[in-house]
């Protein structure tokens, strides 16, 4: 017997919150999914402070859940919609962050790339040109890992062109309680930071290379980014100077390149591919993005960009092909609406959560 999301959800009903209501009156319970015996969810409470008092909560939901026929295990992560209040400062004193400066040198006795404190793995996810649908991908997959349980931060680190505060759906700026520790976001159980959030969202960012450098080394090094399993990094297109210093300067995992099956795509694909080798960053897989669309009037499958083209290039470097994702509409809209296509259900999500799957049994995640 399968347990069924109403079931889940009238048990979560019978447990109170301090001030009144319950996790699903409260509108609290996101990324509900059940696979077989499997259930995972995220308590999203308003702020940090709010968070840390709902531990007992969260323990609760654990036991009622768990205790349901048919469920095997139960995943519940404890999340925050904003980021905690920041510290009181004596009267007259403001912190002063400023996003953007030339790279400072690593300390004596620090050579090669660096482990970050808290995370235990970093996933980059590139691409050779722009609109392959990168961001997208690193969005939803971010998210499907969340759902599957594991503790997710995102890094947009395309500097010129910052989309993951609209894809995500959050837009407030980030405190300082001392004036160099950023205070990230949290948004569909993940904990977020992009420089988008930092400046004015219609000023273009007009920067020479230290500039990107320094920007992206305060993105990594100075966000509170806490205990992580996992942080997805989107880069920008190409192979310039933020490709270069996140493989030189930061421990990476690996990388995941995006490419749709178009002869053009695949060319500069193979230009990302090589630039990670020549860093030694290995390249842990392929996803191929676009690879057909559905007409949804009639289900016939029309190739747009082309068919196999990545498949194929994995194959010949050796690598997997992570998963295949068509052009859907209702990942467009989900994006554009700030609520990632993997937070629901369907096929879309679905296939979002097969490559998060994938990752995680393959100790990539």
């Amino acid at each position: 017997m399968t347990v069924t999301r109403d079931q889940i959800l009238d048990e979560l009903r019978r447990i109170g919150l301090p001030g009144g209501g319950d996790p699903v009156s409260r509108d609290m319970v996101r990324a509900l999914g059940i696979d077989g015996g499997r259930v995972r969810f995220v308590l999203e409470a308003p702020d940090a402070a709010t968070a840390r008092d709902l531990e007992p909560v969260r323990r609760a939901a654990e036991s009622v859940v768990a205790a349901l026929p048919g469920v095997e295990s139960v995943s519940v992560v404890l999340t925050a919609h904003g980021p905690a209040a920041p510290a009181a400062r004596p009267a007259g004193e403001a912190p002063s962050l400023k996003i953007g400066r030339h790279p400072t040198p690593q300390a004596p006795g620090q050579s090669g790339p660096q482990r970050v404190a808290g995370i235990d793995r970093i996933l980059a996810v590139g691409s050779g040109k722009g609109g392959v649908g990168k961001s997208t991908v690193a969005s939803n997959l971010a998210v499907a890992l969340a759902r599957e349980g594991r503790r997710v931060g995102l890094l947009d680190a395309d500097i010129y062109g910052p989309s993951q505060p609209r894809m995500m759906g959050v837009s407030k700026r980030p405190g300082s309680p001392d004036g160099k520790t950023i205070e990230p976001l949290v948004a569909h159980g993940v904990t977020m930071m992009s420089i988008g959030l930092m400046l004015d969202p219609d000023k273009a960012v007009v920067w020479r290379g230290p500039m990107l450098m320094g920007a992206l080394q305060q993105l990594i090094g100075q966000v509170a980014w806490g205990e992580l399993d996992v942080l997805i990094v989107d880069l920008p297109p190409g192979t310039g100077d933020v490709q270069l210093t996140l493989c030189q300067r930061t421990h990476l995992t690996g990388a995941l390149v995006v490419s749709t099956p178009q002869d053009v795509a695949l060319l500069d694909a193979r230009k990302a591919i090589d630039m990670f080798n020549t860093l030694k960053t290995p390249v842990l897989g392929l996803i191929e993005n676009m690879s057909l669309y559905i007409c949804p009037e009639c289900g016939h499958e029309a190739h747009i960009f082309g068919h196999g083209g990545v498949g194929r290039e994995a194959e010949r470097i050796g690598v997997p092909l992570l998963g295949s994702l068509p052009i859907d509409l209702d990942t467009r809209l989900a994006g554009d609406s700030g609520r990632p296509v993997a937070v629901g259900e369907g096929p879309m999500a679905e296939a979002y959560l097969q490559i998060a799957r994938g990752l995680v049994a393959g100790g990539m995640a």
